[in-house]
């Protein structure tokens, strides 16, 4: 006789698609009417931005590009000056054939942004992205399952607690904000350059919603009354929800990649600063669920022939947060810091003596005063490492978390250091063996010479494998033994023959 299971399919996300893509892109940007011509490139700036993201039938797609700043020093001995432009990105991944329709994440990085003068007139910018592309697609596991066993037949039952990737989506929301410098900083006359990291420092799944609150760290350089360069920060706060389309438990979470879709802060004739920025919130959930399975059948008076199957199960191992410390100096006789900026990169990953190294690669940016009153720009490379855990078979997710720079000023150099927080995420596909059905033979003919009871000293074995063993049951040696759990390794065992 032929028992066969109903598979009850569990829907999820797998990750398809985890792709990074670095991007170089130039542009010529003409001065406008009534700035000086350049004499002295001083330093550039830049910041991504999301324009749109496109799941076509075999492709990802993202447009938008980088707002960049370059600031010179004039020909004719005039204050700094900085100039604005844009640098159109447009990238594309492909995806693997026969893949559903999705949604598509992106976390965008900025790599390096400088600039040389083509003529008195004339500013070439070469700006380079890093760009993180996840492809989310729906999936079904199909669990086997049987409502009860057939009459003489031992099922091992399986409970497998795994955390899946159940949802993914957007809120869009808007950060516009007044901004108030306090009394003791110098009242803003020109704005050089800003930047903006929106981050996420709260989240919460609540049944249907993810409520989610952080602030729009911005980052402001601009010259003061006495001429000099300021920087200043603003913590930006924002506290939004999205409607989910599944219903979720306690243990359920968000995970967030935040990114600019638009930007722009104005400056008024009073030195009022309003700033305004559009917001792309991509958040994942996932959650805890319980996958009950029969890994194991046997039947202690009948022959039994089952059909098994290797389980794949796309599931999360871990979330959690490491911190690195970049630190670097630059040769400098410096009086004071106006500005100092960190860029790291996404972190390259590499298995070694059963773990993984990633390799984290950053630049600090400076712009400081010398001792003789004039403003120069410094830069300096850094690469730092992180060991984990991991085996080959994890796909290890690791996001950097924009850094708050800080510099120093030493005898002969500026010293610049970051805390880099690092996302990391763990992603394996679990193999569970599973029992997909049953064939009940005949039943054996008992055999007279055999007891109706066998005295054994427990070792390594499960009560399962002792009872298979012996055509017993595991119920039978624990009602005889008065167990309740497994045997001591050395517990002298009495075990019923059925």
């Amino acid at each position: 006789m032929d028992v066969n299971f109903q598979n009850r399919d569990d829907s999820c996300l797998n990750l398809a698609v985890r792709e990074l893509q670095n991007s170089e892109q130039t542009q010529e940007i003409k001065l406008t009417e009534g700035m000086p011509d350049v004499g002295k490139i001083l330093a550039a700036w830049g910041q991504p931005i999301l324009r749109s993201k496109e799941w076509n039938a075999d492709t990802l797609n993202y447009t938008g590009g980088m707002m960049v700043w370059v600031l010179y020093a004039p020909e004719d001995g005039s204050p700094e000056q900085c100039i604005e432009g844009w640098i159109p990105f447009q990238m594309r991944w492909d995806l693997p054939e026969e893949v559903p329709e999705g949604r598509l994440r992106l976390r965008l990085l900025p790599r390096l942004v400088d600039a040389r003068s083509v003529s008195p007139r004339k500013i070439l910018v070469r700006a380079g992205m890093a760009a993180m592309a996840e492809a989310f697609v729906p999936t079904q596991i199909p669990v086997p399952e049987l409502e009860s066993a057939p009459d003489g037949v031992e099922l091992l039952k399986r409970t497998y607690p795994v955390r899946l990737m159940k949802e993914a989506g957007e809120k869009s929301f808007v950060v516009d904000e007044e901004l108030t410098l306090p009394d003791s900083a110098p009242v803003p006359e020109q704005i050089v350059y800003y930047r903006v990291e929106p981050r996420v420092t709260d989240r919460k799944v609540l049944s249907e919603k993810v409520v989610f609150r952080g602030n729009a760290n911005l980052h402001t350089l601009y010259r003061g009354e006495g001429g000099q360069l300021q920087g200043w920060d603003f913590d930006l706060p924002f506290s939004q929800y999205a409607e989910l389309a599944g219903e979720y438990g306690p243990e359920a979470q968000a995970d967030f990649a935040l990114c600019p879709t638009s930007m722009e802060l104005e400056l008024d004739d009073e030195g009022h600063l309003r700033f305004k920025c559009g917001v792309a919130a991509q958040y994942c959930i996932t959650d805890r669920e319980q996958l009950n399975v029969v890994e194991d059948a046997y039947s202690p008076n009948r022959e039994l022939t089952i059909q098994t199957q290797t389980l794949e199960v796309p599931a999360v191992l871990e979330n959690r947060r490491e911190t690195a410390y970049a630190q670097a100096e630059i040769p400098a006789e410096a009086n004071a810091a106006a500005d100092v900026r960190f860029l790291p990169d996404f972190p390259r990953q590499r298995f070694r003596d059963g773990g993984v190294e990633l390799e984290l690669p950053g630049v600090f940016q400076t712009l400081y005063y010398g001792e003789d009153g004039m403003l120069n720009a410094g830069s300096a490379r850094w690469e730092g490492t992180l060991n984990l855990n991991a085996d080959e078979n994890t796909h290890l997710m690791a996001v950097p978390v924009p850094a708050i720079p800080q510099a120093a000023i030493g005898s002969g150099q500026l010293s610049m250091k970051a805390e880099l927080p690092l996302e990391l995420t763990a992603i394996a596909s679990q193999q569970l063996p599973v029992v997909t059905g049953l064939a009940l033979g005949e039943e054996r003919k008992p055999d007279p010479g055999r007891p109706c009871l066998i005295l054994r000293r427990a070792g390594t074995d499960s009560l399962w494998q002792i009872a298979k063993a012996a055509h017993s049951t595991v119920g039978s040696i624990r009602e005889a033994n008065g167990l309740q759990n497994e045997p001591a390794p050395g517990q002298l065992l009495l075990i019923p023959v059925l």
